[in-house]
Formats: structure tokens, sequence, C-alpha cells
């Protein structure tokens, strides 16, 4: 069993591993989000709810802060949906995602059964930085056996 201080101290590890000032808030954040060593896919809200039911005092504007400069420092990768939902991925390795639209949540898909074959050039001038790939989701009806 992990203790608490096992977990401060991968979030505090996690920080440094990108040059980050490990203040009080980060810490706490990187505590939530890596701690126990599993990847996390989170918005703002739910990092914000996750801080305060842990009893942390973090505002929901310092955790917008915190998630920026951390996507900044390359140890999350930030993925929009919708064109205007966010979330925040601690696996930073290029990967798709399922977005499940009764739960409006995002989880990893396998990455060994995309294949993209080709991709579009680049714009005179440009250059492919990432491609991101959300597979959309929607659970179906259960049947009935007759």
């Amino acid at each position: 069993m992990q203790t608490t201080t096992d977990q401060q101290t991968r979030g505090a590890i996690w920080l440094n591993t990108a040059g980050l000032r490990p203040t009080r808030q980060r810490v706490a954040l990187a505590e939530l989000l890596v701690g126990d060593g599993e990847d996390r896919h989170v918005t703002a809200e739910s990092l914000f709810a996750a801080s305060s039911a842990s009893g942390e005092k973090v505002s929901l504007a310092t955790v917008y802060n915190t998630l920026r400069a951390f996507c900044d420092a390359g140890l999350m990768r930030e993925i929009t949906v919708d064109g205007s939902k966010s979330y925040f991925d601690t696996n930073t390795s290029n990967h798709p995602h399922f977005y499940w639209e009764d739960s409006a949540s995002l989880t990893d898909a396998p990455v060994e059964q995309l294949q993209i074959s080709q991709l579009p050039d680049a714009p005179e001038g440009a250059e492919i930085a990432q491609v991101d790939v959300v597979i959309r989701l929607r659970r179906t009806p259960a049947r009935r056996a007759t």
C-alpha cells in the first residue's frame, strides 16, 4: 500500500523532471495526478473537485494555471473535444482516445489497433506538430433476449 509520503515524493519527482518549482499547490495537484503511478484524464473542474475533496485549498484559477504550466513543461497533453472541452492527459505518448458521450469522459484507445496510412501535406510554411485522434462513442441500448 502506498503512503501519502510516497505519493508526494512521486509528484515532486514528476515536477522536478520538467524543472518546475515545487510550490505547495503544484505538489498537491501533482500528487493527485501521478501520486499512485496511474495515468489520468482530467478536466480542470474534475481536478479542482478532487483537490477540494482531499482538503487542499486551491482555487479553480490556480488549477487552470497549473495545468497550463504542466502542459507547457511537457508533463501533460491537452486533448480538446468538441472544440471547447479540454481534457488533460498525464500520458504524453502519442495515442488515440475514446470520448464517451454519455459520461463526457475520456479514456485511452488501443494504439496498436490504430492505422493511419497517410496524412495530408501541411500547407506551405507549416508543419504537422501532432495528430490527435478522438473516437466518439455512444453506448448502444441493451438488447433483450427473446
